[in-house]
């Protein structure tokens, strides 16, 4: 699914009321039916809905919701806020359609706003600003959206909540976007929705399918994706007949140190778990008795070091190498990573100490071999790109990383963004918080190695082991819970994941 930016979202609008055709505000009934549906979905008749309207066509939108919820039997309050006496040529037809409408209780704010009691009981309908604002709310509205915010009531957002960005918010003021319980989004979701700090403002939110034009969102061009699961069923290789275990790769995986044998199990586990032919584990003698009674399926090479990865080692049979899971940081280690980057010629996985290593060697990133993937977590990102503000800063900063290194970057998160070497970004829809638990990232990084190894492309390795990496935390939720969960509990999902993807 694509994600586009405001501006595209316009030219999507006009096109379908150029070409379906439709008028203007044929389509906003269009959508102000899906979003009564949805609205009447939630709450029922008795619900006292009150709603604030802005002058333009998201207040258009709230006043044709008005008057359909009130022709379905709710009792609807409605404000509508005109201060400079000129409204939208949609919003000002919805406004005479609502008038002879009974069951609504309908003000023109022109000057003086007198707010109406809201308690736990209402619903608050916002529909002051849609998603084209380009600067902060101030001045009146802004007090308009304290007082909502103020209240105990619930709050459902039209397309977008009022104040809110589309994109970028790093210079908001956030104390004047409305916190939505609810934002019922118009056809797409808007990129802000995916970021971590507006999830306070945006609360769950759904997707109403409002008839744009399919020919033009295929045609626009963006660089934003939502990953859905029919897309990476398409992406999952077939097995022939005859296959045998030299057909799906060789992998190396150099982990762990004193302490740390987990992190290589967990990882090796994974890859196993995820296709691969065969696999190595490099370790450190004093974690190769327990990796090889852990993993029995893999082999392990011992670094000459009793504790860490302190050797580099020849990588050329092998497909894919990974490195990176509980390497630690000692001396030794940093400057074998070091070495072992400029000697391979092999796709790496790089996570977790191998990526701290890269953040106080950052020349070092470029040297990675062609179709290397990076997996950090936020922190881990700032380590290479320095100190970001929000979650827009950090993409923006991380795709460039990416352009720049060519390298291709898995963003871990709620919504994990894989970014491309091209700018493309594609977020991820699955997984949950129980996720967030120690040796989830180790996970992720043996089944990213294992579609590497089997010669899949580092875009789709990325996208589909990170789909199904959160599928597989999504069947352990729903089996056991988020509160219990552990990395291991992925690990054991994954057969089952990827079962269902097959299917």
């Amino acid at each position: 699914m694509k994600i586009f930016p405001t501006q595209s979202i316009k030219e999507l609008d006009a096109y379908t009321i150029e070409n379906e055709p439709i008028a203007s505000i044929d389509l906003m009934e269009r959508a102000s039916q899906a979003l009564a549906k949805a609205i009447a979905g939630r709450w029922d008749a008795k619900t006292p809905f009150t709603v604030f309207a802005g002058p333009g066509n998201n207040g258009g939108d709230a006043l044709a919701v008005s008057r359909l919820l009130a022709k379905k039997g709710y009792k609807v309050s409605v404000y509508l806020f005109n201060t400079k006496g000129e409204l939208s040529p949609d919003c000002e037809t919805n406004k005479e359609r609502l008038a002879d409408v009974e069951n609504v209780d309908f003000h023109e704010v022109t000057s003086q706003f007198v707010p109406p009691v809201l308690t736990d009981d209402h619903v608050v309908v916002d529909g002051l600003f849609g998603s084209g604002l380009n600067k902060p709310l101030s001045g009146g509205f802004a007090a308009v959206v304290k007082y909502i915010n103020a209240s105990s009531a619930r709050v459902v957002a039209i397309d977008v909540p009022s104040g809110l960005m589309g994109e970028e918010n790093t210079f908001n003021v956030r104390a004047n976007i409305v916190r939505a319980d609810v934002t019922l989004s118009l056809q797409l979701p808007k990129l802000a929705f995916l970021f971590a700090e507006n999830q306070e403002f945006v609360g769950e939110w759904e997707l109403l399918d409002i008839g744009l034009s399919e020919d033009a969102i295929e045609e626009t061009d963006t660089d934003y994706f939502l990953l859905e699961g029919e897309d990476m069923q398409y992406l999952l290789k077939t097995r022939n007949k005859f296959a045998h275990k030299g057909d799906f790769g060789r992998a190396l995986l150099i982990a762990s140190s004193q302490g740390m044998a987990g992190a290589s199990i967990l990882a090796a586990r994974a890859c196993l778990r995820s296709g691969v032919g065969l696999l190595t584990v490099h370790v450190p003698y004093c974690n190769n008795m327990i990796v090889q009674t852990s993993v029995p399926e893999a082999m392990t090479e011992m670094d000459p070091s009793d504790t860490c990865f302190a050797c580099p080692t020849d990588t050329d049979d092998y497909q894919a190498v990974g490195i990176g899971p509980g390497l630690g940081k000692s001396e030794e280690t940093e400057a074998a990573v070091l070495e072992q980057i400029d000697a391979c010629q092999t796709p790496m996985v790089v996570d977790a100490d191998a990526l701290n290593v890269l953040a106080g060697h950052r020349n070092y990133i470029g040297r990675l071999p062609k179709g290397s993937i990076l997996t950090p977590h936020p922190k881990e990102l700032e380590r290479l790109v320095g100190k970001c503000q929000d979650s827009y800063e950090r993409l923006t900063k991380a795709r460039e990383l990416a352009r720049t290194a060519g390298v291709y970057i898995v963003l871990k998160g709620a919504y994990s963004a894989i970014i491309t070497p091209q700018g493309k970004c594609y977020f991820n829809t699955t997984g949950n918080p129980g996720m967030a638990t120690g040796g989830s990232g180790d996970v992720l990084t043996g089944v990213v190695l294992a579609l590497l190894a089997q010669g899949y492309a580092p875009q789709d390795a990325a996208c589909l082991a990170t789909y199904v990496h959160g599928l597989a935390g999504d069947i352990a939720c729903k089996k056991q819970g988020m509160m219990g969960m552990t990395a291991g509990d992925i690990v054991n999902y994954l057969p089952l994941a990827w079962r269902m993807m097959e299917e």
